[in-house]
């Protein structure tokens, strides 16, 4: 049961909001605001998505750039509103195609039209895209995605500073194309969220994967479709490493455990592995997976920190992207926390490194190194000269790191689980619509130790 709803823009403006109950005190969205964005002088450290405050508790999460907020005076449970916000944010983008802070002040009826039947005096009824189509009847203005203003970072989809994939669909599933057209397409979108921890000599100590197939339909007359896997699909662990890393194939693809859309059928799963299923209205997870058995990360990491004097250290850091020169992956942070003493830090790059640019942040005392785009097969290297305030006395590898990485790369899989065909129920021989199946892999946690 929630009190409020709001939606606050990056500036702390308010854009939606629904009081269902009347028992929260005015003024919340201001306080919610002033408490996110000041909630630590350590610019490292951000508001977490449930706290309290006079008794209210506030629960958030950051989609595109907007705050989606819920408060409530009982005692809930915070996954369920966590995940409440997370399927407005997801229904309200596809019934507008993009969501961003324009295209909800252009939509503003239909959003509070979505809002009372989403929820009824505090209580969830449903968040379902094709249920709603029955009750909603608005009509989306739409806004033309590559004609706004960037907004930074924040235009992507992201939860904190994790920046998530979007899926470049931005069309609304319930509007039609210029001229009442509608267009016929199918998007499906592998999208892999990987987490390793490098030793300080290198070698692998933790790694998993959590993957999502992501389906979003823009086909007429709900027709079937068949989702093909890859034959070797194994689930469930075997308790050895079958990964061959002089392999291109991989091997068989192993997945610990994975679950289903209510839509698909699994009749034929266990045979061919083929999924089907007729899909609704909206973009949905068709499958989510996860998987720890081995496999071959996309970079490898390693970093060493040295004393050079009394009050002086060097750090070398070195990234290789072990993946296919036709891969290229763009935004590249590579962050790692020095001692709490160091002053100043300088930088010296490789010769002829291009879209590259480090920082020291002197507020969460870490050094910070972006790269704009590294190619498969490549390999560059950071050197930083590190001045304290005080001599070291001890271990500086305990007193800095683990550095970590943020990356995202289009095309490229690490669990090589793949898409062999998807199949569309034909109404007519002259029935043909796009396909379009992509692969996105980013890093949840890309650790290494010194």
């Amino acid at each position: 049961m929630i009190s409020q709803f709001f939606v606050l823009s990056q500036r702390g403006d308010h854009i939606v909001f629904r009081d269902y109950r009347g028992e929260v005190p005015k003024g919340s969205a201001e306080i919610f605001f002033r408490k996110v964005k000041f909630w630590n002088d350590d610019e490292a450290e951000e508001a977490p998505p449930v706290f309290n405050v006079d008794g209210v508790n506030y629960i958030h999460v950051k989609v595109a750039g907007l705050f989606f907020v819920a408060t409530t005076m009982v005692n809930v449970s915070p996954s369920l509103l966590l995940e409440l916000l997370q399927r407005i944010a997801r229904v309200t983008k596809d019934y507008l195609g993009v969501l961003n802070e324009d295209s909800l002040r252009k939509n503003f009826i239909l959003v509070y039209e979505l809002l009372d039947e989403v929820i009824d005096f505090g209580y969830p009824q449903t968040t379902s895209t094709e249920v709603l189509k029955s009750y909603i009847f608005n009509e989306p203005i739409m806004v033309d995605a590559g004609r706004l203003p960037p907004l930074g970072p924040a235009a992507m989809f992201m939860q904190g500073t994790k920046r998530m994939p979007g899926t470049a669909v931005t069309k609304s599933v319930v509007a039609n194309e210029p001229g009442g057209k509608k267009r016929e397409e199918i998007f499906v979108d592998i999208i892999e969220r990987i987490s390793v921890t490098f030793s300080s000599s290198g070698y692998i100590l933790t790694s998993e994967i959590d993957g999502t197939i992501q389906m979003k339909s823009y086909l007429t007359g709900n027709p079937e479709i068949r989702l093909a896997l890859n034959e070797d699909l194994t689930i469930g662990r075997t308790g050895s490493s079958s990964y061959d890393y002089r392999s291109s194939s991989g091997g068989p693809v192993i997945l610990d455990d994975c679950n289903f859309h209510e839509s698909v059928h699994l009749d034929s799963f266990d045979i061919d592995r083929t999924l089907t299923l007729i899909p609704p209205d909206g973009e949905f997870a068709v499958m989510n997976y996860r998987m720890t058995q081995e496999f071959k990360p996309p970079f490898r990491v390693t970093a060493l920190i040295e004393e050079a004097g009394p009050s002086r250290a060097e750090v070398l850091l070195k990234i290789r992207a072990d993946f296919s020169a036709n891969v290229t992956t763009n935004t590249i942070t590579v962050q790692m926390p020095v001692p709490s003493y160091t002053m100043r830090a300088s930088f010296e790059l490789e010769a002829g490194a291009v879209g590259q640019t480090t920082d020291f942040k002197e507020g969460s005392r870490r050094l910070e190194w972006n790269l704009k785009k590294i190619v498969g097969g490549s390999e560059h290297t950071l050197h930083a000269k590190l001045t304290f305030s005080q001599e070291s006395h001890g271990n500086l590898t305990k007193e800095a790191g683990p550095v970590n990485m943020n990356f995202t790369i289009p095309m490229y899989n690490a669990s090589k689980l793949q898409v062999r065909y998807l199949q569309i129920a034909k109404k007519s021989k002259a029935y043909n619509p796009y396909r379009w199946v992509r692969y996105v892999t980013q890093a949840n946690s890309y650790v290494a130790r010194l």
